[in-house]
């Protein structure tokens, strides 16, 4: 966050492509919320994406609300995205 002013401070908004972007640098593990899902999501760690913001993630998982786990490995998700 960058000063302004007297004590105020300006927020500066990250674009998600940039957010991505650092996320398949360091290969973050990330959890994914899909749209209409809401009982589930999935993590994983991000290998590629591109303009569209599909993404490439590897060592999957599909978690449920209940708990209950499914190793999915290697995925691409297509615009389902609703939340990192």
């Amino acid at each position: 966050m960058a000063s302004h002013g007297q004590g105020q401070k300006l927020q500066v908004m990250v674009q998600p492509i940039n957010l991505i972007f650092r996320y398949l640098q360091n290969r973050s593990q990330i959890q994914v919320s899909l749209f209409e899902q809401v009982f589930m999501w999935i993590e994983g760690c991000i290998i590629g994406f591109d303009e569209y913001m599909n993404l490439t993630l590897d060592d999957v998982e599909e978690i449920h609300s209940k708990k209950k786990r499914q190793q999915l490995g290697r995925i691409t998700l297509k615009g389902d995205i609703t939340l990192l």
